[in-house]
C-alpha cells in the first residue's frame, strides 16, 4: 500500500520533469495527440476555437433565457399550488431545469 501512494505521489513530478526537458516553443500534445498550442483556421481565415466559444455563448445565452422562463414558470406553480400538493408537472419542469443549467455548467467549463 505504502509503494501505491509513493509512486501516485511521484507522478506528477516525473510528468514536470519531462515537460521540463522539452524544448521551448515545443508544442504541447495531450495523451490522445491532440496539439492544443496550436490554433487551427477555418476556410474564411478565422480562428475554429473562436468560433466555437462564439457559438457556445449564444447558446448559453438561449438556454439561460429558457432556465430563466422555466424556474419563473415554476414559481408560480408553487404559489398556487396547496403546501400539501406535489404536482408531477412541476417536477418534469424542475427536472428540465436542472438539465439545463447542466448544459450551460458544462459548456462553460470545456474551456
Amino acid at each position: 500500500m505504502k509503494r501505491r501512494s509513493m509512486l501516485l505521489a511521484a507522478m506528477p513530478g516525473a510528468a514536470a520533469a519531462v515537460a521540463a526537458q522539452l524544448p521551448p516553443g515545443y508544442p504541447h500534445q495531450d495523451p490522445l495527440g491532440r496539439d492544443h498550442d496550436k490554433d487551427v483556421k477555418l476556410p474564411n481565415g478565422k480562428s475554429q476555437k473562436d468560433e466555437i466559444l462564439k457559438e457556445d455563448h449564444k447558446k448559453n445565452l438561449e438556454d439561460a433565457n429558457e432556465l430563466a422562463k422555466l424556474t419563473s414558470d415554476i414559481r408560480d406553480t408553487i404559489e398556487k399550488s396547496p403546501p400539501n400538493v406535489l404536482s408531477v408537472g412541476m417536477l418534469k419542469k424542475l427536472e428540465d431545469a436542472e438539465k439545463l443549467a447542466k448544459k450551460i455548467r458544462s459548456r462553460m467549463k470545456r474551456y
